[in-house]
């Protein structure tokens, strides 16, 4: 399973429209084949910070994702919303069984 948490500093200004345009992200995303999981967090210490974290079943579903048109779509837009570059880390993991 790959993990990505991808950081975004919003500005303020736009954050409703930020937050409209991420959510027609998040729903296409979570349509995807391979995805497993596709959250937005708000950061609670700093207001214009939200947090992505995306699971995928593997590499390939990642590449995928990256190359679809919503996702190119938001990534064309990101410049609007955002005030700092995106911070991303990726991570690979598997469940755990209690």
């Amino acid at each position: 399973m790959i993990i990505i948490h991808a950081e975004m500093k919003v500005n303020r200004e736009v954050e409703a429209e930020f937050l409209e345009s991420v959510q027609e992200l998040i729903e296409a995303s979570c349509a995807e084949e391979g995805n497993i999981s596709y959250k937005l967090l708000k950061d609670t210490n700093q207001d214009d910070t939200y947090l992505m974290v995306e699971q995928w079943k593997d590499q390939e579903a990642v590449g995928a994702h990256n190359a679809s048109s919503h996702f190119q779509a938001f990534v064309a837009k990101a410049p609007k919303y955002l005030t700092a570059p995106l911070h991303v880390q990726a991570f690979t993991g598997q469940p755990i069984s209690k």
